[in-house]
């Protein structure tokens, strides 16, 4: 039979045939796809002609169109719909992978032709986009060792095998613990749960197969279990087994895994003559040096931890009140920051979260969209890979701009987490391809019949992700090297940030948040209240998300360690973390970090982007409001449409007209007087 990955797909908007793919299909599929690479960079290596700028970066940039093509496939299943024949195809494809990658930029006649090209540049007459692909290009192949010999090549090609092999197993051990894990629920143990969790709690149990509700590791699960269960019991049972994920001993023990990235990730760094992996990642962001991240977070932690510790005498003030002797712990903080939450502000989550529909908050994203940049989205009967995923076209004057997928229910077999990805990126060399934009979440599925209700927080997550997709299908470049979110690690957060701002616009929430069985509006009280709330537990939130950042930054920065764990412990001390208040991403489930080079000594890259995100929602604010049309023109034309063609800090410059201090941020999260 015809292999469907390796066929043309005449599926509407040439979708992937997803009803066709068998999991049989993606290993022949794959090696021909590489041999098919492999054969096209040779033959650009070995050409007699010249090195052209089309011969050899424009032909390297097709060279793995196939390829491209059947992974964003295959990852797309693996990491929301896994399994064990995925999770084998996995671990053999990270392999062969990374040997085709040290193949190429290891590739000496490759590379001389782009050091001519880069050596002529100036003499090349190339647009600016093509001047920045071909810096982009000779930067990745000096920085994967391209100018390497003998047995230093040879041994950074084992280390970066043995890291992607690595990466691999972290997040499948990762997802092991979450989809192994449930605790089961008797009837007196929901007491005192508002119905969406029981709901949830119902719904989980059911999709596990068990008798009656549980507790899985889906965060918007567990994290109101934690908010709403007055059982300090099974607080601390849920509490243990989400934060132990990765730390449970056994086959899917990531410890030693990270221990292990760690020292090779430091001898990759010494291997290319820098001082420390954090140097050498931090080379291309916009941060440039671990000294910088360090100052950011630190300016920003010690009013954080000022207000966590006058909160944590709050909440255990509470909790003595209700009987409860000893210290507060962790599995006690959101319970009682919950309590206080309806105390200071009248807000209850179960009065609140019906008004918080997916669809509604769905069609809050597509409307903003639509206002600031005339975009309309359509749903389309196509090829998805899962039941749950909806599927839009995106237009604007009726042509056609993107196809959107939104993936939002919590399953076994996905990744946790939440995270924006492509099937097909836009590019025009080879004609005018337009994307294919995936956002993923783990929002609670609700039960047959009921609509599934989203925590605030949820909320801004589906926002969040969207401003992501908006950059990729906003897109307009010619290569695919540089489209959409291929740009600095501590920039790509910025759209995705700014655009959670639109949801607190308070005509938005009076237009889509709507009751689920009303279908009233929020009252303007109960908005108001929302937003005077949106600061609340800040001093929590960003002492949590400093510290695994610092953690981060410190484990790259500085001789690997031979235990992290202890070395994790000793700089948090060092920092005076709360005893309350844990890491957001303790180390053995710091997928961040350790699934991929991604956010390695990025991790701060969040925060960074936000002291722009803050600065560039108020240019709006400051011109004609958050819909102004000349700013989100500029906005859209400066950041949105310029992919990584340009540095980040000449496009959010062009934007704003200067770089924004830290100040903007700490007002937004009300660590100081606005």
């Amino acid at each position: 039979m015809t292999n469907p990955l390796l066929s043309e797909w005449d599926t509407r908007f040439e979708m992937p045939p997803f009803d066709k793919i068998e999991d049989s299909h993606f290993e022949e599929a794959v090696d021909a796809a590489l041999a098919e690479a492999r054969e096209a960079v040779d033959a650009i290596a070995k050409s007699e002609a010249s090195p052209t700028f089309a011969n050899t970066v424009e032909a390297l940039e097709r060279a793995d169109e196939t390829l491209g093509r059947i992974l964003s496939v295959f990852y797309t299943l693996a990491s929301t719909d896994s399994n064990p024949e995925r999770q084998r195809l996995q671990r053999e494809f990270s392999r062969k992978l990374s040997a085709y990658s040290s193949e190429v930029a290891m590739n000496a006649d490759l590379f001389a032709r782009i050091e001519t090209l880069w050596q002529q540049r100036d003499s090349l007459d190339l647009t600016d986009e093509q001047h920045r692909l071909l810096y982009l290009t000779r930067r990745s192949f000096v920085r994967a060792g391209a100018q390497l010999e003998g047995f230093p090549r040879d041994r950074l090609s084992e280390v970066k095998a043995r890291l992607s092999s690595l990466g691999t197993q972290f997040t499948q051990n990762i997802l092991a613990d979450e989809r192994e894990w449930a605790m089961e629920l008797a009837e007196a143990d929901l007491e005192g749960l508002p119905q969406f969790v029981i709901d949830g709690a119902r719904a989980a149990g059911a999709e596990r197969g068990l008798d009656g509700p549980a507790i899985t590791l889906s965060r918007s699960l567990i994290v109101p279990f934690l908010q709403f269960s007055p059982r300090r019991d099974l607080r601390e049972t849920a509490w243990r087994a989400w934060t132990s994920r990765g730390a449970n001993g056994g086959e899917t023990d990531n410890r030693d895994i990270a221990a292990e990235v760690l020292q090779l990730r430091e001898e990759r760094a010494m291997l290319l003559g820098y001082d420390s992996f954090a140097d050498y990642k931090l080379e291309t962001e916009m941060a440039k040096t671990p000294g910088a991240v360090r100052d950011l977070l630190m300016k920003v932690w010690t009013p954080a931890k000022e207000a966590a510790d006058a909160d944590a005498t709050r909440l255990a003030a509470m909790m003595h009140a209700d009987g409860v002797n000893g210290d507060l712990e962790p599995w006690d903080w959101r319970y009682y920051s919950e309590k206080r939450r309806k105390e200071d502000h009248d807000l209850d989550e179960a009065e609140l979260k019906p008004y918080f529909q997916l669809d509604r908050m769905l069609e809050a994203a597509f409307a903003c969209a639509n206002r600031l940049f005339g975009i309309e989205a359509q749903p389309v009967d196509i090829p998805v890979h899962h039941p749950d995923v909806r599927a839009y076209e995106i237009t604007r004057n009726g042509a056609h701009v993107a196809i959107f997928l939104g993936d939002y229910f919590a399953r076994g077999g996905k990744r946790s987490g939440a995270w924006c990805t492509t099937l097909r990126n836009q590019q025009k060399l080879a004609g005018d391809i337009r994307p294919v934009v995936l956002n993923v979440c783990n929002f609670a599925k609700p039960t047959e019949g009921q609509p599934a209700l989203l925590s605030y927080d949820d909320a801004r997550t589906l926002f969040h992700e969207f401003g992501h997709a908006l950059h990729q299908m906003l897109s307009d470049v010619t290569y695919e090297s540089v489209s959409g979110t291929s740009v600095a690690r501590d920039f790509v957060e910025l759209p995705s940030q700014l655009y959670e701002h639109w949801l607190e616009v308070p005509e938005v929430l009076s237009e889509f948040a709507t009751h689920a069985e009303t279908g009233e509006p929020i009252p303007e009280a109960l908005r108001d209240r929302l937003l005077a709330a949106t600061t609340h537990d800040m001093g929590f939130q960003t002492v949590e998300y400093i510290g695994s950042a610092l953690v981060d930054l410190e484990f790259h920065a500085e001789e690997a360690p031979d235990d992290p764990m202890e070395r994790q412990a000793e700089i948090l001390e060092s920092i005076g973390m709360p005893a309350a208040i844990p890491m957001r991403h303790a180390t053995p489930h710091f997928a961040h970090v350790f699934a991929g080079d991604g956010y390695s000594s990025a991790y701060y890259s969040y925060m960074w982007s936000e002291v722009m995100d803050a600065d560039a929602f108020a240019a709006f604010e400051e011109a004609g409001g958050a819909f102004d049309p000349e700013r989100a023109k500029a906005l859209e034309d400066d950041i949105l449409s310029k992919g990584g063609t340009e540095e980040a800090e000449t496009l959010y410059t062009r934007f704003r007209g200067r770089m924004p201090g830290v100040e903007a941020l700490l007002k937004g999260r009300g660590l100081i007087d606005a």
